[in-house]
């Protein structure tokens, strides 16, 4: 009974983990402008800031993973 509980704990875990919100929400892949790092002097990428109140609120480490996933920034225009 304890074994069950404790691999119940960790998939939860683990699937909390993995998620973030632009992740799920916004489901599409990153462009090209999106995963480029602006150059010096260039203006910086603006971020979905909505996103990021909800990554930070719900469970932070998933800004972590919008961040690494570029899916937290604004498409380009």
């Amino acid at each position: 009974m304890m074994r069950k509980i404790k691999i119940y704990a960790i998939i939860l875990l683990t699937s909390l983990a993995l998620s973030s919100c632009a992740t799920i929400f916004v489901a599409g892949k990153a462009s090209t402008c999106q995963k480029t790092k602006p150059a010096e002097g260039q203006p910086q990428r603006d971020i979905r800031v909505g996103l990021l109140i909800l990554d930070i609120l719900l469970f932070w480490p998933g800004a972590i993973v919008d961040f690494a996933t570029c899916e937290i920034y604004k498409p380009c225009k």
